[in-house]
Parts: structure tokens; sequence; C-alpha cells
């Protein structure tokens, strides 16, 4: 539990009216960092809760294109290994991942359950896109039905276009919304109304795409969106989640920093 509001309440109190104001400055912010404290832990997802509509979305994104390849099940194979299931729940996860599979699955359900299990918790939001964009990627140039889940789920869970193009760069594909400016209005659509999809980059990710921030930014502009991305992305703030999805954002809290070193050295900046 943080105590800042109770600090800070302390200090003014003092200031004011030396130690009797001291006291009831600190009193009034133990409340506040109290209610604070229930609310975020309210706020926090149940764990375990996201394995069945996660993996259901796995088995839908990887039949929306009509067949569900071997690297698809691969894919969600490897994710139940990686995430330490356990017996019971390597069969929840196969059953979920078959569900998603049915001819007119409902997908707006499933992608309400997840948006219900994240919360107001966008930091669970980002592990849960990366494991998705992980199927939608398995097998190369995604087909547009995969882009649609996938733009569909990240709205659902309060994560912009930028930011999804963001963590696409961090995988090494490059999605600029069919050859429009910058990457802050990207539809996956060209100018011709044909379907662009992502492409994987031969020099590796663009570190302004990773930022989520146009070339033309400036330094000061630079530095904010590195700091609230790595405090988005950082693995301290996933609680109980599995080791895996952790694993996963220190990998994407690397390639943040990495980006903003090259962007730095770039500039010439500090």
């Amino acid at each position: 539990m943080s105590y800042s509001y109770t600090l800070w309440f302390a200090f003014f109190g003092l200031l004011i009216g030396h130690a009797p104001g001291a006291i009831t400055g600190a009193i009034v912010g133990f409340i506040f960092d109290n209610l604070r404290h229930t609310q975020r832990k309210n706020a926090t997802p149940e764990a375990g809760g996201f394995i069945g509509p996660l993996f259901t979305l796995l088995g839908a994104v990887a039949k929306s294109d009509g067949r569900v390849s071997e690297a698809e099940i691969a894919i969600a194979e490897r994710m139940m290994a990686r995430m330490n299931l356990d017996a019971d729940q390597r069969k929840q996860a196969a059953a979920s991942f078959n569900a998603g599979k049915q001819p007119e699955f409902d997908v707006t359900r499933t992608i309400n359950e997840l948006r219900g299990w994240v919360g107001m918790r966008r930091d669970h939001a980002f592990p849960v896109l990366d494991v998705v964009i992980d199927t939608v990627l398995a097998e190369g140039n995604p087909a547009p039905e995969k882009m649609a889940i996938l733009r569909q789920l990240a709205f659902a869970l309060r994560v912009s276009e930028m930011e999804l193009m963001a963590l696409m760069a961090m995988k090494g594909y490059a999605w600029n919304g069919g050859g429009q400016r910058g990457y802050s209005r990207g539809t996956g659509y060209g100018s011709s109304g044909n379907y662009v999809p992502p492409q994987r980059t031969a020099q590796g990710p663009d570190p302004y795409a990773v930022l989520g921030i146009d070339r033309s930014a400036d330094d000061r502009a630079v530095k904010r969106a590195y700091r609230k991305l790595i405090s988005e992305h950082h693995p301290d703030r996933l609680g109980d989640l599995p080791e895996d999805m952790r694993k996963r954002a220190e990998s994407r809290a690397s390639e943040i920093n990495a980006a903003y070193d090259r962007i730095k050295e770039q500039r010439g900046f500090k």
C-alpha cells in the first residue's frame, strides 16, 4: 500500500498548523490512501480469469480466415506450457480454443468478457493483446479478418490504434494504415480500398513506431512518450499474472528502452 497522500497531507499540515496540523493531515491523507488502495484492489483482475475467454478468442482468430493452421495450434499449445497451466486449466484452454473455432462464433461476447476481466487495468490489457497478436501474425502478413478481430479487441480494451501499431512494431511489423502519413490514423486499407496487411520490416523495429510518435515529434514529446510507455509496460505492475506474461512485459520494456536509446543517439540528447 502506498502512503503518498499520508505524507503529503502531513507535510502541508505541518506547514499550516505545525505538529497538530501534521497529525490531522496525516489522518486525512491515510484515509485517502486507504480508499485508493481499496479501489485498486477491487480493480485487480481475478487470477486465471482470463484463460477461458483468451483461448476462445485465439481459436476465433485462428479460424477467422477459414482454416486453422499448424502454426496457430502450436502457438496455443506453447502458450499453455508457458503459462504453466495445470491439467484442468489445459483442458479448459483446449476446450475454449475449440469453441472459438466453431461457425458463427460470437467474437464480441468473448471480447466483452476479456474487457470485463481487464477492467480499468490498462497494464493488463497489453499482455492480452500481446498474446493475441502472436496468433494474428502466426502465418506472417495477416488476413483482414484477423486484423479486424485484433482491432475490435484493442478498441474494447481502450488501447488506441497508435498503441496497437507500437505493439506490432515491437514484433518487427510495420502497420502504417495503408500508406497514410504517420502512425496515428491507420485503417489498414490503402487509397484504392484494398486491404494492406502489416508487413515484416527487414531493418528491425522502427523506434518512432515503437514509441507511438511521429518522426517530427520534438525531444520533449519523445521523452514524454517514453516515460508513459515504460510505466505502462513495466512488468512489476502485473501482479500475479503468469510468468510468461511478465516475460512478455520485460521484452516490451526492452524494446521501448532500445527504441528510446536509438532516438537519443540519432538526435544527440540525453
